[in-house]
């Protein structure tokens, strides 16, 4: 399928969204859906971002877009005012294209889209003009895990850079947290499919990264979130060579309080644990 076709199979799904695994299945011409966004794009912010994983930074910052919504609105969320409350101003794929070549010409190592799952056909569509206007730069999906595979397939090709942040490793802590009864399920699926795509993270010798899967978990409290579990998987059915973060900064943001379990943030000795886990694993590692 040409890149042109599998942007409008995208604009197709959208139309009666099923763009994603909770599948809405409403006409967002009409109506928003579970993440919030109906008809209109809404960008929340972007520009140069130093904050990220150590390949995409660089010496010049991630070329990041965030945009407001979210199809998983966890209870935890620490960016609550762009994915729960959407806040964002109307913009179409026109700016979209802009703001990508800008950060280029800034100087961004690449484009990171955040979230992009309920926004697909607009990346999509962005991707393929800034690419004949002259974007280089490697594209990063910066997601949240929970993706349909039909979808991740028409994205093959224009997504350089998966870049899942695989929030639980079990259904049922997804459906607690998230409402979605299969997170894990659906997550395993994604992976495989990233991964088959794009391989392991290749870095180049300016340390930067230019193709491959980069996995993310940020730890919870007392490892609710199931690091082990995911570590399972990605050793045993993705990669002994998978680029993981293990991030550390959780603290109790927007509905935590709700969540007892999740008003603490995490012990010194229990990350450290995670991470001297993970390292006699063999990944390769961010911290």
């Amino acid at each position: 399928m040409e890149a042109e076709e599998k942007v409008e199979k995208l604009w197709e799904l959208w139309r009666e969204c099923w763009l994603c695994p909770r599948e809405c299945q409403i006409n967002r011409e009409l109506e928003t859906g579970n993440c919030g966004v109906g008809r209109d794009l809404l960008i929340g912010s972007w520009g140069p971002h130093p904050g990220e994983e150590a390949p995409l930074v660089g010496r010049r910052g991630s070329g990041t877009i965030f945009f407001a919504g979210c199809n998983l609105k966890c209870v935890f969320c620490q960016n609550y005012d762009l994915s729960h409350e959407v806040r964002g101003r109307r913009a179409d794929t026109g700016e979209l294209v802009k703001i990508m070549l800008t950060l280029q010409k800034y100087g961004c190592h690449n484009i990171n889209l955040v979230p992009p799952t309920h926004v697909a056909p607009w990346i999509a569509e962005a991707i393929l003009k800034a690419r004949s206007r002259g974007l280089e730069l490697p594209v990063v999906y910066n997601c949240g895990g929970y993706e349909s595979t039909s979808v991740l397939k028409l994205l093959e090709g224009l997504v350089d850079i998966y870049m899942p942040d695989v929030k639980f490793g079990s259904d049922m802590v997804g459906e607690k947290y998230c409402d979605v009864p299969d997170y894990w399920t659906r997550v395993k699926e994604a992976l495989k499919e990233m991964h088959r795509q794009v391989g392991d993270l290749i870095i180049d010798q300016q340390g930067l990264a230019r193709r491959g899967l980069l996995v993310r978990h940020l730890v919870l409290p007392g490892w609710g979130g199931g690091a082990r579990s995911i570590m399972d998987f990605l050793q045993e059915e993705i990669s002994e060579n998978t680029y993981l973060n293990l991030m550390a900064q959780y603290y109790p943001a927007y509905r935590s309080q709700d969540f007892p379990e999740l008003m603490s943030r995490i012990s010194p000795w229990e990350y450290r644990e995670l991470v001297a886990t993970a390292r006699a694993r063999g990944f390769r590692l961010d911290q």
